[in-house]
């Protein structure tokens, strides 16, 4: 008998059914900053994620694409983990890959995307993901800013933690 999966709620709709693509660079993500932070916690959540970055093959065994492009239809939410100016034709990218929302963590989003956002139709998200994530007692939780400032937001249960 298969195990059903649990779905849990995120910020403002979002959900671990979705699907999601984590735009970063090879820099964020093989020298695990926000990036690999923050696509190693969606998955962590059950969540199908594809690592998105130019110049880079693979990533802890994952295949790492690209482009949007690439992933044409298969995913519903876009996560960027690179500042604005580094992200010039996002909106659009975005469209062109059929995504519906753009969650955008802390620093990427500006007024302009919001403006691009609303005239295509794609629904914005704001807010770390790393919120979500229910942290070890014994973790660094008192140091980590997004702890305290999702302290009231949905959390995950880790599998790391035996949650």
């Amino acid at each position: 008998m298969a195990r059903e999966k649990k779905i849990y709620p995120l910020a403002k709709g979002l959900t671990t059914q979705d699907t999601y693509a984590v735009l970063g660079d090879a820099e964020k993500f093989q020298k695990h900053k926000h990036a690999w932070k923050v696509w190693r916690t969606l998955k962590e959540f059950g969540c199908v994620a594809y690592p998105v970055a130019e110049n880079l093959q693979r990533l802890d065994g994952s295949k790492v694409y690209l482009n949007l492009d690439q992933l044409k239809d298969k995913v519903t939410v876009v996560v960027p983990c690179l500042l604005p100016d580094k992200l010039k034709s996002l909106v659009s990218d975005v469209a062109a890959a059929g995504a519906c929302k753009i969650w955008f963590q802390e620093q990427t989003w500006t007024q302009e995307y919001q403006l691009e956002c609303d005239n295509s139709g794609i629904e914005v998200v704001r807010g770390c993901v790393l919120r979500h994530v229910i942290y070890s007692p014994i973790s660094m939780r008192y140091l980590n800013p997004c702890y305290w400032h999702g302290l009231r937001d949905a959390k995950v249960p880790s599998k790391r933690f035996g949650r």
